[in-house]
């Protein structure tokens, strides 16, 4: 399995047999995205939730390449009546799909579409593909319940937001990789605005003296699993 980066909270999964997976697809205006979405294709699309840098390019991709979008209830709802092709789900639920197993989990934050519409809770995501557990924890503060996503779903790769203001900071970050105790933790959600500056190495480095491994990412990297 590959994974690849594009930056902010946007990831793109490719599993073994080729099936590929973007999760928050924020690239046409995202000034840290090193690729646009049409140089991006997707079997299946996974939100978070529907703010516009997470909800992002969505519509474009999941039109033209027919994808599935699976979000909680009212996003997808939202995301149906914008012509793309869904399936609903909600916090704690999990379904088995073509790729694997995909779960929502809670986040603390909030999700509203562009026009400002409530749009669902906003939601972490657990997915296994490949025999392996990614936990991709969207925009969310720190919440002690991650200790039960880790004992729970033991995941492999943890991508969990860093630059603060929006979402967990540093120190608060360093705290959930601790509970959720990830393989790897990959910092995501930071320097796309000025507003959320932060570094990804002082972040890696304050895991690792937590007892924590740690990787950030560069912009468009892909690794394999």
């Amino acid at each position: 399995m590959k994974l690849r980066y594009f930056s902010h909270s946007a990831f793109q999964i490719t599993s073994e047999s080729g099936t590929r997976i973007l999760i928050d697809p924020f690239l046409d205006d995202n000034p840290t995205s090193p690729v646009k979405s049409k140089e991006v294709f997707a079997d299946y699309i996974v939100l978070t939730h529907a703010h516009s840098d997470h909800l992002g390019d969505t519509f474009k991709i999941a039109r033209r390449c027919n994808s599935l979008v699976i979000a909680v209830n009212e996003l997808a709802l939202y995301c149906a009546g914008k012509g793309c092709n869904v399936h609903s789900m909600h916090i704690g639920g999990g379904y088995e799909f073509e790729f694997g197993r995909l779960q929502f989990t809670i986040a603390h934050h909030g999700s509203s579409t562009p026009e400002g519409n409530y749009a669902g809770e906003p939601a972490g995501v657990v997915l296994t593909v490949d025999d392996k557990t990614i936990y991709h924890a969207g925009d969310t503060g720190l919440f002690y319940d991650m200790k039960l996503i880790g004992e729970m779903h033991h995941p492999y790769v943890m991508m969990l937001p860093i630059g603060d203001n929006f979402t967990m900071g540093i120190t608060d970050a360093v705290k959930a990789a601790e509970l959720v105790s990830p393989g790897f933790a990959i910092p995501i959600h930071y320097n796309t605005f000025d507003v959320i500056k932060a570094d990804p190495n002082e972040f890696c480095t304050a895991a690792a003296e937590a007892g924590i491994n740690a990787r950030a990412l560069a912009y468009g990297e892909e690794i394999s699993l």
